[in-house]
């Protein structure tokens, strides 16, 4: 296969890679979502097998898209058509490109808008809004906010316009200088939030919970639950990690890189659970409480505990960073396809890209106030984009990169990148047989067949 360059430039280097890829695996999955749904299932047990699907799920389907992004080095649609041009094969595999094109487009445009609910809270922490605070105060605070459509928009706008303004700036002085400033600074915050963890006298109970298993609270629907979670926590199969691989220097080793990242994406999961819990605990309330853990579970302890807003607000600017560092990589797919096919500037395709964004985002912020009753299927537009995405393009398009890389991919050319040894032999065998299967065992139960 020819060598080929990206027309967009490279990372300085494969710590510059590492960064980037791990600041788009980190976002409110780990911040947000991991915390929840580990507390609704049971704690360690979940945790437990949430780390094996990591290792038999997740990083082999990670180096496969890699490997697609460093072979094309064009946009997921353009290193598709390419790819499948020179293995000869059907050229509908062009529509995987399209697919990871679009689920981060539309994700994003929902994306934004609960990461602008973030920004409002560093604010209303900062402020010294929820100190003394009872639950039913916190709650009202936060419905109110979904309820305003003007509130929500402005900062879904601000939270867009911090994106495009990276963006806009290229690989190296954009992306890379983000994401070398944010991630240090992401893993400082959170350190700072564990360590006053470990003040709460509460923070073993949160150690306990965390990693003691208990196989009796784990079910079948647990297990698929840390299954589909530990595939979309990386950032798989919505183009943003093939489009980071294409960007990746020729000598850097994608094997060791995605360890890394898996890694670094897997201890700022743990560590938010250990930054939360423990809080949790302390102030006597459920780790189960679901997706409100985060905007009103944590607000009432913040609210009632020394020094609470300080560390609340700082919890919520590491949950901004988190999702900041994602963001950029779920636009970036879009972007380069622009530029390739239609012409444009860096600067200009961001804008058209940005403008679609934000405008798509105006349904979601709607969902939660005046559009609330416009439903499609008994959903929200919200609700309806969350599980387009989530539940069918994401895993459709991290089984078809397994697919494509174990079984149409020649042989020679990922064995040139991945290198001939057992490691190679061990990842062939799982992008061609277990991943396939366990991720469209998760897609089955995500669309309600099994």
């Amino acid at each position: 296969m020819t060598k080929r360059q990206s027309l967009h430039g490279e990372w300085s280097s494969r710590w510059a890679f590492i960064l980037a890829a791990t600041g788009s695996a980190v976002g409110l999955g780990n911040i947000w979502k991991f915390p929840y749904i580990t507390g609704e299932n049971g704690g360690g047990a979940f945790v437990l097998v949430y780390l094996v699907c990591i290792a038999a799920v997740g990083i082999p389907i990670m180096i496969a898209e890699i490997l697609l992004g460093r072979l094309g080095r064009r946009s997921p649609i353009n290193t598709m058509r390419y790819l499948a041009r020179q293995a000869r094969a059907n050229p509908r595999w062009q529509y995987l490109g399209w697919i990871g094109v679009l689920a981060g487009f539309l994700i994003l445009s929902y994306y934004s808008v609960i990461a602008g609910w973030a920004l409002a809270y560093v604010f209303r922490l900062g402020a010294g809004t929820f100190s003394g605070a009872d639950a039913e105060t916190v709650q009202a605070a936060f419905d109110g906010l979904l309820a305003s459509p003007e509130i929500l928009l402005a900062w879904h706008t601000i939270f867009m316009l911090m994106t495009m303004l990276v963006v806009a700036r290229g690989v190296r002085s954009g992306l890379e200088a983000a994401v070398r400033f944010l991630m240090p600074l992401l893993f400082v915050l959170l350190a700072i939030m564990v360590g006053y963890a470990m003040s709460t006298g509460a923070f073993m109970e949160g150690v306990r919970f965390l990693f003691q298993p208990d196989f009796s609270k784990l079910s079948g629907t647990a297990v698929l639950v840390a299954m589909g979670h530990a595939f979309f926590t990386l950032s798989l199969g919505m183009g943003a990690i093939m489009i980071y691989g294409s960007y990746l220097p020729e000598k850097a080793s994608i094997t060791q890189a995605s360890f890394y990242i898996a890694g670094a994406d897997t201890l700022v999961a743990l560590m938010a659970g250990l930054a939360i819990f423990p809080i949790v605990f302390a102030n006597g309330m459920e780790p189960g409480a679901g997706p409100g853990l985060i905007f009103v579970t944590l607000p009432i302890a913040f609210g009632n505990m020394p020094a609470g807003a300080l560390f609340g607000t700082l919890f919520f600017l590491l949950l901004v960073f988190a999702a900041w560092s994602s963001a950029i990589s779920l636009i970036e797919p879009a972007v380069t396809h622009l530029v390739e096919d239609h012409g444009h500037s860096r600067i200009k395709a961001c804008l058209w890209a940005g403008l679609a964004t934000w405008l798509l985002g105006i349904g979601t912020v709607l969902s939660f106030n005046w559009g609330s009753e416009w439903t499609l299927f008994g959903k929200t537009f919200f609700d309806l984009l969350d599980f387009l995405t989530a539940n069918i393009m994401l895993p459709l398009g991290g089984l078809f990169i397994a697919l494509f890389a174990g079984w149409v991919l020649a042989r020679r050319d990922s064995e040139r990148e991945l290198g001939d040894g057992w490691g190679y032999r061990a990842w062939r065998f799982t992008v061609r047989y277990v991943s396939p299967l366990a991720v469209f065992i998760v897609f089955l139960r995500s669309i309600e067949v099994i």
